[in-house]
């Protein structure tokens, strides 16, 4: 597989700082592809040497993704795993849980490490992490520590210097946004009657006293206000609920079972095969609503999951960004038959967007990064100052969208929903050559030596679809065509390799073959200035033309369902 522009300059970056400091700090968002680039720096450091490597996580999950997928990026290095049921060092990398490896005589049986890497590194800092950190340096005073994270700032406001003095690269949501690699958050900043309150709530050292939040947002009528908001928006979305209290939750989820929507609870304290049955439930689309306390900020995702409501406030951006981001993944067709993805609609029924404004991340490796105050916009219904997050005015019900001339935003504003789609950008990184197959720009379609992807638009929508040698051509994503086109690349990134990316090739632009016009309708032998490559995409449309068709009438409009 290839990795995408954006990752290549991410891992050229983590190598250059290792190299430097012998420690980085990489920042990448959901949507990414953290894992991807967090195995190839793995490999390209110990490359063909002697050297041995550890990738820390602290979940089951977290360490069999990571392996399975650093084989795909990696697949001549060997692997090994320690954790619960296995201790075994035996692989060039060793995929290690941290409450195994933490522990005293597990420690002991680590052998000198020439690299350690640590995911969701915000983590770094804890003491069990600390243990194999300071063991691994005491071992090898020259080891590389390598971290890589979504949200760098903790809650706590523990810095991570300790471990990491630099960063090497921060991938911004923004970026992902403007793709395709996410969908964009349309963002409802809604008062109920509560805000002046909850700006009140005192803060402890975790967040708000959440008994606090509670006591206001735990209130017949606020959540009546809130399933009425939600039907008003949301409509049928897949949505996760963030609360402030497992009492609270409970009374929301049974506000919105009441009022006919299909909804579930899960909290810390269930059994953990009750929270897999719900999570299944949710997953197959018999719940709708899944309503959560302090659960679902990390470490899950559902795709088809479209809204986000905020029913509790966040005094920490990070545990922000980790509740709207669930919310954000795009989809694939193929696992989600039928489900369009445009946008996740976010409510925020607390303060978070009052208080932070936006989804990026301003880094602190000392932990003293403030929240300060929101960045504001005037709203142009009533001239209220208002959060640059809102999507409406909470004060008159304007709805905002570009600007009198139609003209959009600025495609880097990091509000929370400004991003604008810039496609154009994705197709001058893209490592391929992507060709408007028939001048009307509905059809652009890029070949390798081994696969093809193509974007086309019918009936509103655009579709991506990708085939491959041996391989029946699959749908790979329906909706924004930036989206699409994301999609498309990517698929082309992960079953070519860099020999078949050949966007540059001088050949590309000579003139078609005489053996390729005799493939192609008899118009085409008369467009001199037809290239070889632009034969080529013709020329694998027209093979698979019948497969294209029948992919996406598959979905015709009568037959989706919106997300």
């Amino acid at each position: 597989m290839r990795l995408r522009p954006r990752q290549k300059t991410f891992v050229e970056r983590s190598l250059a700082a290792l190299g430097t400091h012998r420690n980085t700090l990489g920042i990448a968002p959901t949507g990414a592809g953290k894992t991807i680039m967090l195995s190839a720096v793995t490999g390209e450091v110990i490359g063909d040497s002697a050297a041995k490597a550890c990738v820390l996580a602290h979940r089951d999950e977290l360490t069999d993704q990571n392996r399975g997928k650093f084989a795909r990026v990696n697949p001549g290095l060997t692997t090994s795993v320690v954790d619960a049921s296995s201790k075994s060092w035996a692989g060039r990398v060793t995929f290690a849980m941290v409450p195994t490896l933490a522990r005293e005589a597990n420690l002991a049986a680590m052998p000198v490490l020439d690299l350690l890497v640590i995911d969701e590194a915000h983590h770094a800092v804890a003491a069990s992490y600390r243990r194999i950190i300071d063991r691994v340096r005491d071992a090898n005073p020259d080891a590389r520590i390598f971290g890589v994270t979504a949200t760098p700032n903790r809650g706590d406001k523990k810095g991570l210097r300790e471990v990491f003095d630099n960063v090497a690269d921060q991938v911004r949501l923004g970026e992902l946004i403007a793709s395709g690699h996410l969908v964009p958050p349309r963002t409802f900043v809604i008062d109920v009657g509560v805000q002046e309150e909850l700006k009140s709530v005192r803060k402890s050292l975790a967040d708000f006293d959440m008994a606090k939040v509670a006591s206001i947002m735990d209130r017949a009528p606020v959540t009546d206000e809130v399933i009425r908001h939600w039907k008003e928006k949301a409509g049928d979305r897949q949505t996760v609920v963030f609360c402030s209290t497992v009492a609270h939750a409970a009374h929301v989820t049974e506000a919105f079972n009441a009022a006919d929507v299909p909804a579930a609870l899960i909290h810390g304290d269930l059994p953990s095969e009750e929270r897999r049955n719900i999570l299944a439930a949710y997953a197959t689309g018999e719940i709708r609503v899944i309503v959560n306390v302090a659960v679902l900020t990390e470490g899950w995702d559902h795709p088809p999951t479209s809204c986000v409501v905020l029913l509790r406030p966040s005094s920490y951006k990070s545990t922000m960004i980790q509740m709207v981001g669930r919310g954000l993944r795009t989809i694939d067709p193929e696992e989600h038959p039928g489900v369009i993805k445009t946008d996740c609609v976010v409510l925020d029924f607390g303060t978070s967007s009052l208080i932070h404004g936006t989804l990026e991340q301003d880094v602190d490796l000392d932990g003293k990064t403030e929240t300060g105050e929101a960045p504001t916009k005037l709203c142009p219904g009533c001239g209220a100052d208002i959060p640059l997050a809102c999507f409406e005015c909470p004060l008159c019900g304007e709805v905002f969208g570009g600007n009198e001339d139609g003209e959009a935003e600025a495609a880097d504003r990091a509000d929370l929903s400004g991003f604008i789609m810039t496609e154009i950008d994705l197709l001058k990184r893209s490592s391929f050559a992507w060709i408007d197959l028939f001048g009307s720009d509905d059809a652009l379609m890029a070949n390798g030596f081994n696969a093809w992807g193509g974007i086309f638009f019918l009936d509103g929508r655009w579709h991506a679809v990708g085939g491959a040698k041996g391989q029946s051509p699959r749908l790979l994503g329906i909706g924004e065509r930036t989206v699409c086109l994301a999609q498309a690349d990517d698929w082309l990134n992960e079953v070519e390799s860099d020999e078949s990316a050949f966007k540059t090739r001088g050949w590309l632009n000579q003139a078609a073959t005489e053996k390729q016009l005799q493939y192609l309708p008899p118009a085409y032998r008369q467009d001199y200035g037809l290239t070889r490559y632009h034969a080529s995409a013709l020329m694998t449309f027209t093979f698979n033309k019948r497969a294209i068709r029948h992919l996406i009438l598959a979905v015709a409009p009568e037959q989706r369902r919106a997300a």
